[in-house]
């Protein structure tokens, strides 16, 4: 029973990030999964409840595997995370990349335990960031670790809406560059 509800969330998570909430039917998720639309009842109540928990896994696994980084990285952990995020391949695969940058536009849009799983989980990934940012004192740290995080999601919305051409290239160089020079 938990393997099925598993296997719900992850054919909901790649959905999702790719079209959307709004743009992926309870049908599709269902079909993804390899099971049938009247079994989703059986392990959600709502497609909202599908869609925060979908929130609040995706996130968990992005917080894990930032610490991770951060962890084993020392000083260089934070940029390889700058680095993979503001890649072409990150860009090009919303599927299976970050789901701030793929969801943060059509979360405001959602009801409110998606909007509060967001939230709560944002908060923990804004807190993996602060150890490892420059700065004296947790109020200049956690400053610069909201500004990296919203530089990091704006640039990749930007670039997957500039169609990954040439331009697309640019941005994510440009950022990536410039994050560089300050040391993020």
């Amino acid at each position: 029973m938990l393997q099925n509800r598993e296997r719900i969330v992850l054919a909901a998570s790649e959905a999702f990030r790719e079209r959307g909430f709004d743009g992926v039917s309870v049908s599709e998720v269902m079909q993804r999964a390899g099971m049938t639309h009247g079994g989703f009842y059986g392990h959600f109540a709502s497609k909202d409840a599908l869609a925060a928990e979908v929130v609040t896994q995706a996130l968990g696994l992005t917080v894990a595997r930032w610490q991770k980084t951060l962890g084993e990285g020392g000083e260089g952990g934070l940029q390889r995370i700058v680095d993979a995020y503001l890649s072409t391949r990150h860009r090009d695969n919303p599927g299976s990349g970050c789901v701030v940058a793929a969801l943060a536009g059509d979360v405001p849009r959602q009801a409110e335990p998606v909007r509060d799983a967001f939230a709560k989980e944002f908060e923990t990934l804004v807190d993996t960031l602060v150890a490892s940012m420059p700065g004296k004192g947790e109020a200049v740290r956690r400053e610069l670790a909201i500004a990296l995080l919203t530089q990091l999601v704006g640039t990749i919305m930007l670039a997957r809406a500039l169609g990954g051409g040439a331009l697309s290239d640019e941005v994510l160089a440009a950022v990536s560059a410039s994050l560089r020079r300050q040391g993020g």
